[in-house]
């Protein structure tokens, strides 16, 4: 796990002084410059004098689409995105540097309950450690934004590298209890890579707002193919070599990618001059839209916690990852979309699909369940996609990783109130598929959230044209 034209473009200079959920973004290509032909006329007749003024031979060519639509013969944007200097080697290792994100968790449950025999314990420590996080996380990302992605992420993800061999140490010598606790903060200074190669893009496409949506498209798809893949990593590596191997391996992987995205140095945005716009906490209409991100992570965790105690077995694992599986391609197709779509269009169709698993799970039929979370799942893609564009376009430049390590943040932790409420409906589910009313809710949660921002941000439209 707004309102009209939603075109995802970048926070700063290009954009309007201020953002407007209503208004559509103006088109960025550059303007057409009647001009007389100066080259030979086409071969099968004389050039067009009517119809409008001629164009020189290297006038620049305006392509039809229209803002945030890929021109016309652009049959696949993501060649074109990747076709550009330095992308594909940052986005290549800024994948590497997230696929841990969804293996530390995993490992470290299971290699603190394979010593010390007690899940409880290990759910413990690692939500100790995303509290902590959710609290470091802004503020590195903050740091991030004041002096540049290199000179912080670096030390970041060598002492959050840190914290987790010494963990893996604390349970390999079955150290007190307290010790686990007091290790796991030392791993909270994890740097947002997902943030700082969105941050990436939005510097490289900030005049091109339909790239800038394949980009960010390409960005979520990655986002669930590394919590689709991560956890499987770190479950085979625990079982089959020892309980810290899954630690050790996300450890390496992690630094080693975040160094070596760090090391592209030619795409990393240069760092924003100061302006006195505050923490983004003070953009208007940003803390009702992490009120929406942090509904929506509650419909992720709870999710997944309610499939696995109703699955309850070997097959339920690869029957959640196909939730990840229908997001990550949705994603990509969304990427390819001529058009976006509005948040609250997003979190409408989000709703409806999250009833198909609870008829799934209502029928008793785990083949119908599959096939339900499969399609549920295609609706988190282009929610979060078009999300985190309005993050990007209402956050003010110089503290764009910080804006959305908030909205990621938002995200955990409504993930986490979800897994706790999907834990306590599958304790206490009075048939077994009432867990599945909890996601449902939260996405109903969700889209009243949106509704009333939009109708809020409308009041305000009105009352400044009054």
């Amino acid at each position: 796990m707004p309102q009209p034209d939603l075109t995802l473009t970048p926070a700063g200079p290009a954009l309007a002084p201020r953002y407007d959920d209503f208004a559509r973004t103006t088109d960025t290509a550059r303007p057409y410059v009647p001009a007389t032909r100066t080259s030979s006329p086409r071969p099968h007749g004389p050039a067009r004098t009517t119809g409008g003024p001629a164009r020189t031979a290297d006038a620049p060519v305006r392509k039809a689409g229209g803002p945030g639509r890929p021109a016309v013969g652009a049959r696949n944007p993501y060649r074109l995105l990747f076709a550009r200097p330095g992308t594909r080697a940052f986005a290549a290792w800024g994948l590497i540097a997230r696929l841990p994100a969804g293996m530390f968790g995993v490992s470290a449950v299971i290699m603190i309950a394979a010593v010390y025999d007690s899940y409880a314990l290990a759910g413990a420590v690692t939500a100790t450690g995303l509290a902590v996080g959710s609290v470091t996380a802004p503020l590195i990302a903050r740091l991030v934004d004041r002096h540049g992605q290199a000179r912080i992420a670096v030390p970041a993800a060598a002492y959050a590298t840190l914290g987790h061999l010494v963990l893996a140490l604390c349970v390999h010598e079955r150290a007190p209890v307290w010790a686990l606790f007091a290790t796991v903060a030392l791993t909270a200074t994890s740097p947002n890579t997902g943030g700082m190669s969105r941050a990436r893009w939005a510097h490289l496409l900030r005049d091109d707002p339909g790239a800038l949506h394949t980009a960010n498209s390409f960005e979520q798809a990655a986002d669930e193919l590394c919590f689709m893949l991560g956890p499987v990593l770190a479950a085979v590596l625990c079982s089959a070599l020892f309980p810290q191997a899954g630690t050790l391996a996300a450890a390496a992987l992690f630094l080693g990618g975040t160094l070596l995205f760090a090391a592209q140095r030619s795409t990393e945005p240069p760092v924003a001059p100061r302006t006195p716009a505050g923490s983004p906490l003070r953009a208007p209409g940003m803390v009702p839209l992490l009120a929406v991100f942090l509904a929506t992570g509650a419909v992720f965790g709870s999710m997944e916690v309610v499939t696995l105690a109703y699955v309850d077995g070997p097959v339920a694992g690869p029957v959640l990852a196909l939730q990840a599986a229908g997001s990550c391609a949705a994603g990509l197709l969304y990427g390819r979309a001529r058009r976006t779509a509005r948040l609250r269009t997003c979190l409408a169709a989000m709703t409806v699909l999250m009833a198909l698993p609870l008829l799934a799970a209502s029928a008793g039929s785990l083949l119908a369940l599959a096939a339900g979370l499969l399609v549920a799942g295609m609706a988190t893609a282009p929610t979060m996609v078009t999300g985190m564009g309005l993050v990007q376009r209402l956050t003010p430049a110089d503290r764009l990783n910080e804006g959305m390590t908030l909205a990621v943040t938002a995200l955990l932790a409504g993930i986490a109130t979800g897994s706790a409420s999907g834990g306590w409906a599958a304790d206490h589910a009075a048939f077994p598929s009432f867990g599945f009313l909890i996601p449902l809710a939260a996405a109903t949660t969700a889209l009243a959230l949106c509704a009333a921002r939009d109708a809020a941000a409308g009041m305000t439209k009105a009352r400044r044209s009054w």
